[in-house]
């Protein structure tokens, strides 16, 4: 846009229409004076006329020019002849110029308005030590006014928050601040504050204060404070969100007031009496620390003992009195009772006949009184006796004959009684038996299986076995199968064992002394499961259905005109890893092959782990068996490697490797709170005596294939799961874990005896990935009619965590609801091969690995790119890859092969700022029509 010297064009440069004289003649001396210069500006006055000076009614005022649009600035004066504008010093021409005049009909003034549009390139155009500016220039007859300047700017906000708030946990009452730098941007941007979503308003809370530069002030923090905090930043151009930051209010633990002291555990002598406190006051939240000191507090008591009253020795005879009697006494005091002991039993005062029958009583010799009333009641005193005593002879023997008849039914005449009287069924494996149990047992055997006849379960314990005599050494060691050792001697008959087949029992060794806490070594199971697929240049994936381990071949990674058969298998038998002290194998054993096959580009290999992922409280090692049979570590996951990367994830980790071979996770624990994930089920089945129904309660290690291989096992023996498993976690604080049966309806069910209550060492659970661990228990109806089952099952870790499995079933197959062992296959194929195997359609891949493999002066590169995808350590590995975008997005196939969420990735990318490229919003033909040409491109 061209600007003129003049307004009015003329080579003069004065307004041509001012109809006075004397304006005229001014204006040709000026022009004259001038000469040929049409730079100069117009006067800043003119010669005095009747009037006023212009007054601006409407001054222009500072404006912004969003995106592409022009800005107007209006101009108002009264009395105004003429308005003209002057930008940046020069004025603007004439024809650029809108005006308009109007009478004031209060003063009869003239009023002109003016107005002006100014562009997007005149602004860029400028360049001045100064932003663009226009002001207004008025005349009247008396002379010439000027407005303000205005200011007029290009409008616009920056993508990048100069600063984002940051995550907090703070206490309770304590002060929250996140700060927020808002991008940059003209006009400056104005921020809000939003919680959940929700804008936050300062002036209906006195607690918050977002006025101090930007930032989000809470004086003292509260629970409801907790949230997810976004710093939102707008102008008139657009609105920018940064990104959210958690807060975490969280509560420490309080004591409790203590509790009154408890009376002296003894009666007398030397105790203790003890106080108690909760940490309740308040109880820790979100994450609070656990109130430090003690629970319980002893002191010890001393009681006064009660000291009994004992006789003194008796007195002399006393003298003869008429009655023909003589006394003696004697006194409660050696000693006195005290201390509330109790008064001597006995008379204190004895008499008797002094005169040796010589008494004279009723006139008569006192040896001529016949002494039938004496007899008469010696006699009733005899037959009284005798009549007692034989009514409680026969008492007792119908009462031991009801007993044993009762212990019978369980197969034990002889039960030791402090396990009768104790509060507890639970035995430390370290305590001493004090009494041999002997019983001889009669009635047929019945095995589940051959091979379960030398394996001692419950069932076959407690169930009557033909002429065996059983030595144990408690009943109670037996249960928990930590018993040192039992001895079986018996009888061949033919009726003893089913099929024909004849077994005598002798010692029983120490490997075959836990008949409750089994491994199910002795059921037949396959050493491994494998799968296998055909791979080419296209790539695939191989996955083995409902164990968690998969393969992903990228695309590439075997050379063009070349294909191999790839095989995957997990080991299911004994262990090849041997524990280093205190390490513990966290996976399966997975085997990826052949050996001999090289690959151009890293494959990811996903194993399934049971650690409760935390760096502060396990280090976890990736290990690979050499061709020696011997394993060694390739990494610690934590470690920066440039030969392989490894990504963990809460149940799987994600292994990127160049090689072939066998590999398995390790773990190491730190700390006591280092957290093994169990998983938990019970199974139940009947046994071969139609009134006893076996549950059997598995703890494995909480990945898949364990999981798996229970599942085969139990199909092998008919067995039925009865709960949805659940997940506990196993503490390596070395304390055991107990498995019990609770709420057994009484008069339906009875539980074999000292089985309710089972003790799991806690090295058995511990290192319990050689074979699936489970502890058996029998259960025997009282009627044939009962055929539903409700009790619990808790299974706890003595001083952690604890989980109740709800049994509600019924023990007939028709009646029962099945519950399903997996909630979905993994892959209804097990090998994908080509384009279908991968969530990225190729044609997207390849343009996403083209942006940024490019290095970028922002930061925009691959480096991003694994950072919103949460890769945010050992990025060496990455750079050294001939692309580290594909090597990425590999890993994030990996990661994502269950849900496959594309709108996750394009969110990231979006963020970025890189592409726009909705991926989830792709439709099936859009795929179908990708993989179509990329096929076609190959070859295929």
């Amino acid at each position: 846009m061209g600007r003129a010297a003049a307004p009015g064009g003329g080579g003069g440069g004065a307004p041509r229409w001012l109809p006075w004289l004397g304006l005229c003649f001014w204006a040709a001396g000026a022009a004259a004076a001038r000469g040929t210069d049409n730079s100069e500006v117009l006067p800043e006055s003119i010669p005095s006329a009747p009037g006023t000076l212009p007054h601006f009614i409407e001054e222009p005022d500072d404006a912004y020019i969003i995106k592409s649009n022009p800005i107007a600035l209006r101009c108002k004066a009264r009395p105004a002849m003429q308005i003209f504008f002057k930008c940046n010093g020069e004025w603007v021409h004439q024809n650029e110029h809108v005006s308009e005049e109007s009478l004031d009909e209060s003063s009869g003034l003239k009023v002109r308005e003016v107005f002006i549009n100014v562009t997007r390139q005149q602004v860029e155009d400028f360049h001045g030590p100064e932003d663009y500016w226009c002001q207004c220039v008025a005349w009247s007859h008396l002379g010439t006014s000027k407005s303000r300047k205005a200011s007029v700017r290009i409008a616009y906000l920056r993508k990048n928050f100069e600063q984002d708030p940051q995550g907090r946990e703070v206490p309770i009452e304590g002060m929250i601040v996140l700060h927020c730098r808002p991008p940059e941007g003209v006009p400056a941007a104005e921020v809000e504050w939003l919680k959940n979503e929700e804008p936050i308003d300062s002036e209906q809370d006195e607690n918050i204060d977002t006025r101090a530069d930007h930032n989000l002030i809470i004086r003292q923090a509260r629970l409801s404070d907790s949230g997810n905090y976004t710093c939102m930043a707008a102008n008139i151009v657009a609105k920018r969100r940064s990104l959210s930051a958690t807060v975490v209010v969280y509560v420490n633990g309080g004591w409790s007031s203590w509790t009154e002291w408890s009376a002296c555990n003894v009666r007398c002598g030397r105790g203790w009496q003890k106080r108690s406190r909760t940490c309740t006051n308040p109880a820790p939240l979100n994450g609070g620390a656990f109130c430090e000191g003690m629970s319980v507090q002893k002191i010890t008591c001393t009681s006064l003992c009660p000291v009994d009253g004992s006789w003194e020795v008796w007195s002399e005879w006393s003298v003869c009195s008429p009655e023909c009697e003589h006394l003696r006494i004697r006194e409660c005091t050696a000693p006195a009772p005290r201390n509330g002991g109790k008064f001597c039993e006995g008379l204190s005062q004895e008499s008797e006949n002094c005169t040796d029958g010589l008494c004279i009583l009723d006139k008569k010799p006192l040896h001529e009184i016949k002494p039938q009333s004496i007899e008469s009641a010696s006699d009733i005193a005899l037959y009284s006796g005798l009549g007692a005593a034989v009514v409680a002879v026969a008492v007792l023997v119908i009462g031991v004959t009801l007993y044993r008849r009762s212990q019978s039914d369980y197969g034990v005449d002889v039960i030791d009684s402090s396990a009768l009287t104790g509060n507890s069924l639970l035995l430390n494996s370290a305590m001493q038996p004090d009494l041999t149990v002997s019983r001889t047992y009669s009635g047929p055997i019945c095995l589940q299986d051959p091979l379960d006849k030398e394996l001692m379960t419950e069932s076959s314990l407690f169930n009557p076995l033909s002429d065996i005599k059983v030595k144990v050494q408690s009943s109670f060691m037996v249960s928990l199968g930590v018993s040192e050792r039992a001895e079986y001697h018996g009888k061949n008959h033919s009726r003893t064992f089913p099929h024909g087949n004849n077994h005598s029992f002798s010692t029983m060794h120490p490997r075959n002394k836990t008949p409750y806490i089994q491994n199910l070594s002795s059921l037949p199971t396959r050493t491994e499961l494998r799968t296998t697929g055909v791979f080419g240049h296209l790539g695939g994936r191989l996955v083995m259905p409902n164990t968690g381990v998969s393969l992903l071949i990228p695309h590439g990674a075997i050379p063009e005109e070349n294909s191999w058969e790839i095989y995957m298998s997990i080991n299911q038998g004994e262990p090849s890893i041997q524990s280093d002290g205190s390490e513990v194998l966290l996976s399966p054993e997975v085997t990826c092959g052949p050996p001999d096959m090289i690959v151009t580009t890293p494959f990811a290999l996903t194993i399934p782990h049971c650690a409760d992922v935390s760096s502060e409280h396990w280090n976890i090692h990736l290990k690979k068996r050499t061709q020696q049979g011997k394993w060694e570590e390739v990494m610690s996951v934590e470690d920066e490697s440039t030969s392989c990367y490894c990504l963990l994830d809460p149940f799987a980790c994600h292994v990127l490797l160049d090689s072939f071979g066998t590999y398995a996770l390790t773990g190491e624990p730190i700390t006591d709170c280092a957290v093994k994930q169990l998983k938990v089920a019970v199974f139940g089945c009947m046994s071969c005596n139609s009134l006893d129904y076996n549950l059997r309660v598995y703890c494995v290690d909480n990945t898949p294939c364990a999981f798996q291989e229970v599942v085969s096992d139990e199909r092998h023996q008919g067995g039925q799961l009865l709960e949805e498993p659940k997940l506990l976690h196993f503490k390596g604080n070395t304390f055991s874990l107990q498995i019990s049966v609770l709420d057994i309806p009484p008069f339906l069910w009875r539980i074999k005896p000292f089985t309710a209550c089972q003790e799991v060492p806690f090295s058995r659970v511990w290192c319990s990935n050689r074979q699936p661990l489970h502890c058996a228990f029998s259960l025997e109806r009282y009627t044939p009619t009962t055929t539903q089952l409700s009790c619990k099952i808790c299974i706890r870790q003595l001083k952690g965590h604890e989980q109740i499995l709800q049994v509600q079933t019924s023990i007939l197959e028709s009646e029962r609801e099945a519950i399903t062992f997996f909630a979905q296959e993994d892959s209804t194929f097990p090998a994908q091969t080509g384009p279908k195997a991968f969530k990225i359609p190729y044609s997207i891949r390849q343009r996403i690995c083209a942006t940024f493999d490019t290095p970028n002066a922002k930061g925009k590169d691959w480096q991003m790119l694994a950072q919103k995808n949460s890769i945010n350590r050992n990025l060496s590995y990455f750079a050294t890859q001939s692309s580290p975008s594909a090597v990425i997005l590999n890993l994030w196939e990996a990661r994502h092969q269950q849900d496959g969420d594309l709108d996750s990735l394009a969110c990231a990318l979006e963020e970025i700022g890189r592409t726009h490229t909705k991926l989830s919003n792709i439709s099936e033909s859009q795929l179908d029509e990708a993989d179509f040409n990329y096929s076609r491109q190959n070859g295929l």
